[in-house]
């Protein structure tokens, strides 16, 4: 499409988070957006239109798509059969396209399509029964049994040890009808990723990031990362070889893992904004989420370079039960220099739920990686004690 203001209408496959900051970055482009999800009220429906329903629902696809230019999605739980047939009906260019949803979506088929294509990811195997859970752990002296479906925010990742009670496992991980798929414990220095974009003839790859989780579930993005300058050329180059495995335009997250000797390997992709890439809003030239609006519309990419080190903190749900969300502590936030709040605007806080997130620039520091980390570490712990300051009432 050439670019133009007013711009074109983007339809947008989920409503979430990743949806309004979708919305805020098209925005200033002049691009209208339009989300569809089942949510009332949906986070993104501050920032855009809604269209209420389910995220594979036919109807629901349809009247998105009557109303766009272009369909991307926000969530892996768009169906990529009803996206190319409603795509292909009124003529609506699909990005990512449906066929690398087909391969993302099912982490055992994304898997075995990265093996097949030379690219560096831990051994695995498929699970279909207790039986055959109990030869994986035999096989790797214990796994990590994922969903092959419908995972998200480490749900649907549990460690397996010799001994577990193997039923109650894959019970627990919610494998269902498509069962799952274990792979072996990587014992890995730490966890990278790398936000890349692919255009009409253009290619970007953010700056390689450092992440930090715990209990499975992102907590914090160093960017760049806190690694050596050989492992973080590795990252790169492994991240954009997977770039080229996955068809259609717009940003795809690549988690990585780094390991004690210094190689890479893929330990999942996203085909879409990530929460690895939240970084970028404030520390890199131009945003993932903008990166991800001018791709999918075929319009030029801005550049991927970061502005300054930056960490990015999540704000989980710290509370022992769902209730109203309500945070305090925002104005310690706002009066600390460089320092960036994002909340969500989901109504209902739930235990570990991810409700916002802050970001804290280092502005007068350097932005490529080097030996020295002390800077970042310390702006981690600054970003930490940020976030530890605010409360849910």
């Amino acid at each position: 499409m050439t670019p133009t203001c007013p711009g074109p209408t983007l339809g947008v496959v989920g409503g979430g988070q990743l949806g309004r900051m979708l919305g805020e970055a098209a925005s200033p482009l002049g691009v209208d957006v339009v989300v569809l999800d089942p949510t009332p009220d949906c986070p993104a429906s501050r920032v855009a239109e809604q269209i209420e329903g389910a995220f594979d629902d036919p109807d629901a696809v349809r009247e998105l798509a009557e109303r766009a230019d272009a369909l991307t999605l926000e969530i892996e739980l768009a169906d990529p059969d009803v996206l190319e047939e409603i795509g292909e009906e009124y003529d609506v260019p699909v990005h990512p396209s449906p066929d690398a949803l087909r391969t993302i979506r099912d982490k055992l088929v994304q898997k075995r399509a990265f093996a097949d294509a030379g690219i560096p990811v831990p051994e695995f195997v498929a699970v279909d029964d207790a039986a055959d859970l109990a030869d994986a752990v035999e096989r790797f002296d214990g796994c990590m049994l994922k969903a092959r479906t419908g995972g998200y925010d480490g749900r649907g990742n549990l460690p397996v040890e010799p001994g577990d009670d193997y039923e109650a496992k894959l019970s627990a991980v919610g494998a269902g009808d498509d069962g799952a798929m274990a792979e072996e414990l990587i014992d890995f220095e730490r966890e990278l990723s790398v936000v890349a974009v692919r255009g009409d003839d253009e290619r970007r790859a953010f700056p390689v990031v450092e992440n930090v989780h715990r209990e499975e579930i992102l907590r914090e993005t160093v960017a760049p990362a806190r690694c050596a300058e050989g492992v973080a050329e590795r990252a790169r180059e492994v991240a954009l070889d997977t770039l080229e495995t996955l068809d259609g335009r717009g940003v795809f997250a690549m988690e990585l893992f780094e390991e004690p000797d210094g190689t890479v390997s893929v330990n999942e992709v996203a085909p879409r904004p990530h929460n690895s890439g939240h970084w970028s809003i404030e520390g890199a030239t131009t945003s993932q989420f903008e990166q991800h609006v001018r791709a999918v519309l075929g319009w030029p990419l801005g550049t991927a370079e970061a502005r300054a080190p930056t960490v990015m903190a999540n704000v989980l749900g710290d509370v022992s039960e769902p209730r109203p969300a309500s945070l305090s502590g925002v104005g310690d936030v706002l009066a600390a220099p460089n320092a960036h709040l994002h909340w969500y605007g989901k109504r209902e806080a739930r235990p570990l739920r991810k409700l916002g997130h802050l970001t804290l620039v280092d502005a007068d520091g350097a932005a490529a990686a080097d030996d020295d980390t002390a800077d970042r570490d310390d702006l981690l712990a600054r970003a930490r004690d940020l976030r530890d300051g605010l409360t849910f009432e």
